[in-house]
C-alpha cells in the first residue's frame, strides 16, 4: 500500500533531512513543483500535488539558506479546519494548493473549489470550499469522490 499510496514521496519524506538537505535534493527528489511561494523570511514552500488524482498537496519549506526545513500534506482535517467564512480565494489557494476542480453553480451565484483526500478509514472524499460573488469563503463542505479513486 506504501508504494501506490505515496510513491516518490514516501521516499522522499525518508530522506529529506532538516537543515542538511538543500533545495536540489527536494528538485531531485519531488521534481517540478505545482507552484512557489515567497514568504516573508526569504524562505520558500513549495506545492506539490501528489497521489492517485491528486488525493495528496505536499507543501515543502525550504529556508533563505537553501536548506529543507519541512514537508507536509495539507489536504488533512486540520488543514481544513483553518479554513473560515471570509477568507479570501488567494488565501485558500494559499493553504491548501491547487484545487482538484473549481465549478460555477450560476443558480446560487457560487463558485465551489474542491479537493481529493483521503478522509476516515482511507475513503476518497471531496473537501468543497462554497465562494460567493466577493470571491470569499461562503461555506465548507465534505462529500464522497464521485471517482471514488483509491490508488
Amino acid at each position: 500500500m506504501i508504494w501506490g499510496l505515496f510513491g516518490c514521496d514516501y521516499f522522499a519524506q525518508k530522506e529529506l533531512k532538516p537543515g542538511v538537505s538543500t533545495v536540489s535534493d527536494v528538485h531531485r527528489l519531488m521534481g517540478v513543483p505545482e507552484r512557489i511561494w515567497d514568504e516573508t523570511d526569504g524562505s520558500r514552500t513549495y506545492e506539490y500535488v501528489r497521489g492517485p488524482a491528486g488525493h495528496e498537496t505536499y507543501m515543502v519549506v525550504v529556508g533563505a539558506d537553501g536548506l529543507f526545513r519541512s514537508m507536509r500534506n495539507v489536504l488533512v482535517p486540520e488543514t481544513f479546519s483553518q479554513v473560515k467564512p471570509g477568507m479570501s480565494e488567494d488565501q485558500v489557494r494559499r493553504l491548501l494548493g491547487k484545487p482538484t476542480e473549481t465549478v460555477f453553480f450560476r443558480l446560487k451565484q457560487e463558485n465551489v473549489w474542491s479537493w481529493r483526500h483521503y478522509g476516515d478509514q482511507q475513503r476518497p472524499m471531496m473537501f468543497n470550499v462554497h465562494f460567493d460573488q466577493d470571491h470569499t469563503v461562503k461555506s465548507t463542505s465534505l462529500s464522497p469522490d464521485p471517482l471514488r479513486v483509491n490508488g
